[in-house]
């Protein structure tokens, strides 16, 4: 299956360092960007039912070579009206008792990958945006089966909000608030794969940098307990099962939180103990500390969240 995300460099650069330098050289060369003439042609194929599939697959595996790629699918005639099709057309296989096939699967996350380049263009990501694309993606976040077939979809619609998310755009954040976003990602952040709660914890995190998500999460109680007690649990995890790329946006979000007065006060009585210490960071679990020797910026925002609580 197609996967998208940092694992997938990961396994990739595994392989080919494994692979002989002839096979090396023909995978290269079938990766070459297609010209103009086949994306034309691979787009227009999206359009006929026995060819859409195949056109799927390549323009997803292509999608990261092809810079213009995402406002060629915003324009042409019907594309993005097929690739929502792809996703509407398999909601009744998400329900109880579900039926999602890996194949299934796998076809709608290449059409979601499709979109994640229209949501990462700065052309097209107001447009995106603008059409309420995104809403589409949510009955996929709010799945719980834990299952392949949906975990990787859930992770690949993550990718997709991941990639709004990463540039500071005031329009996608009141967007993913309005909408309903945080408690979808505090479910996977309970409930996920570890990237797939990296992802959502990732995304929570950039909302709270922004002014406007901050205060939508402190304003109220209720939202704020959601979120502090959803990141306790994280690294009550965490301590058992090290993971840095996640303790690092744990470790942001309660940085961030400590920049709201009322959440600071609550903060200084309930922070998790696997992040107690004083700010020297001398009395941690093993497995946080051990963590934290991988990442530098991420010890030294402990150490901060440690002295905005008044730990000693």
């Amino acid at each position: 299956m197609e996967f998208y995300g940092q694992g997938a460099a990961y396994v990739g650069q595994g392989r080919m360092q494994a692979m002989p330098q002839q096979v090396q050289a023909q995978l290269a060369a079938q990766q070459q960007p297609p010209n103009d003439e086949e994306v034309a042609r691979l787009v227009q194929d999206l359009q006929k039912g026995d060819e859409r599939e195949t056109a799927l697959l390549e323009l997803s595996k292509r999608r990261e070579s092809l810079q213009d790629l995402a406002p060629i699918l915003w324009h042409s005639f019907g594309t993005i009206v097929a690739l929502i099709q792809e996703i509407v057309q398999i909601y009744p296989q998400l329900a109880q008792p579900p039926t999602l096939t890996a194949t299934a699967s796998n076809r709608v996350c290449n059409s979601l990958a499709l979109l994640q380049c229209v949501a990462s263009h700065p052309e097209t990501r107001p447009l995106f945006l603008k059409a309420q694309i995104p809403l589409l993606l949510y009955p996929f976040l709010n799945t719980s089966s834990a299952e392949r077939p949906f975990e990787y979809l859930r992770l690949t619609s993550l990718g997709v909000i991941g990639a709004l998310v990463k540039v500071d755009d005031q329009d996608v954040i009141v967007f993913l608030i309005n909408t309903e976003i945080i408690p979808l990602c505090l479910r996977i952040m309970e409930s996920g794969s570890e990237l797939s709660k990296t992802v959502a914890t990732f995304i929570v995190q950039k909302l709270l940098l922004d002014e406007s998500g901050l205060y939508y999460v402190c304003d109220s109680a209720h939202r704020f307990y959601a979120v502090a007690n959803v990141l306790s649990k994280m690294v009550g995890v965490l301590v058992q099962s090290p993971s840095i790329r996640l303790l690092k946006h744990v470790v942001r979000c309660y940085l961030r939180l400590t920049e709201d007065p009322r959440a600071r006060e609550v903060l200084r009585q309930c922070l998790p103990e696997g992040l107690q210490s004083d700010p020297s960071l001398k009395r941690l679990p093993p497995s946080i500390s051990q963590s934290l020797d991988e990442d530098q910026t991420t010890k030294r925002w402990l150490g901060q969240l440690l002295t905005n609580l008044n730990y000693r």
